[in-house]
């Protein structure tokens, strides 16, 4: 492995365990010799030319932090071949071999346009709607869920002394995996989800159905990419004069410190990235499947189409009845 100079940037929506992925990158840099920047706010700090040199203190007492110590912003500029053109240019001002962004598809496809200019560049999977097909968990998927799951437990308390019924609106515009496992994990009476079709019926049919039997309260977990909360429970309480109430968690899903398998699974990926930097590799996403660390070619891993899990989506409805 040869000595490289590495730098590191977070884009797009922040996650918990970016700041542990930043942490791997870093410390495995300096391990093998190399030099390591900073980039901040991504994609607009790289074209603004927002770049520090980074060591070990840099990354000291991070990995249970939330958020991106590096910060994250959106960059419309760098989707243009001129602003692209300018990063590399300030790349290579500094003395950079190589590039490690960690975020969701959005910033792996500056990854890869990056990388057809030939510069080299790795991908981390850091987003919490855990909605990229080649791995089968992102970096902060299961921080959000458990908070969501928090949250579902503190409203059943409420909603259970008031018989409510409660819809619980969580992030998810195209991939419902996080309404998916926290209603399965927090007993949600229903699940309502992008990849799966739904009627007002069969949902009013499930509260009356929980009624009849004596249970008097229920959770309704709602995928934003759904549609509104609030109009789904004034239909809701149209036909069913239901007590109701709506929750949206918004941004709240994003914060906290991680949870040790967010912190386990970003500490692998930064190792793995650094070292296929310095095997020479490039254009590559780091995931993981079965349990075992992976890589992809960014092309392939982007273009895989995402499937759901209707065997498990089918599964909390027999455990709902």
């Amino acid at each position: 492995m040869s000595s490289k100079t590495i730098a590191i940037l977070t884009s797009g929506g922040d996650a918990p365990g970016m700041n542990a992925a930043i942490r791997a990158v870093v410390r495995s840099s300096i391990y093998y010799g190399c030099k390591v920047y900073g980039i901040n706010r991504g994609y607009k700090g790289l074209i603004e030319g927002d770049l520090f040199e980074m060591n070990l203190s840099s990354v000291g007492d991070i990995i249970q932090k939330g958020g991106t110590i590096l910060k994250s912003s959106r960059c419309e500029e760098f989707k243009t071949e001129e602003g692209r053109a300018i990063g590399v240019e300030v790349l290579k001002k500094y003395g950079i071999d190589c590039l490690v962004v960690i975020g969701g598809d959005g910033s792996f496809n500056g990854a890869q346009k990056l990388s057809d200019l030939g510069f080299p560049a790795i991908g981390i999977p850091g987003t919490i709607d855990n909605d990229l097909a080649y791995t089968d968990y992102t970096i902060g998927f299961d921080t959000t869920m458990n908070t969501i799951i928090d949250a579902i437990g503190k409203i059943r308390d409420t909603s259970s002394s008031h018989e409510r019924v409660n819809i619980i609106e969580v992030m998810g515009r195209h991939c419902g995996d996080l309404a998916l496992y926290a209603g399965l994990a927090g007993g949600a009476e229903s699940i309502i989800v992008p990849e799966m079709d739904f009627t007002i019926d069969d949902v009013c049919d499930k509260l009356e159905q929980t009624k009849k039997r004596g249970k008097r309260h229920s959770i309704i977990v709602l995928a934003e990419g759904v549609g509104n909360a609030q109009d789904l429970g004034n239909k809701i309480v149209e036909r069913t004069g239901a007590d109701l109430r709506v929750t949206i968690l918004g941004h709240v899903q994003r914060g906290g410190s991680p949870s040790a398998f967010d912190r386990i699974l970003a500490s692998k990926m930064g190792v793995r990235a650094v070292e296929l930097l310095l095997e020479g590799k490039s254009a590559r996403v780091i995931g993981i499947k079965d349990n075992k660390i992976i890589d992809m070619d960014i092309n392939e891993a982007l273009s895989m189409e995402r499937s759901f899990d209707k065997e498990i989506f089918e599964m909390t409805k027999i455990l709902s009845i």
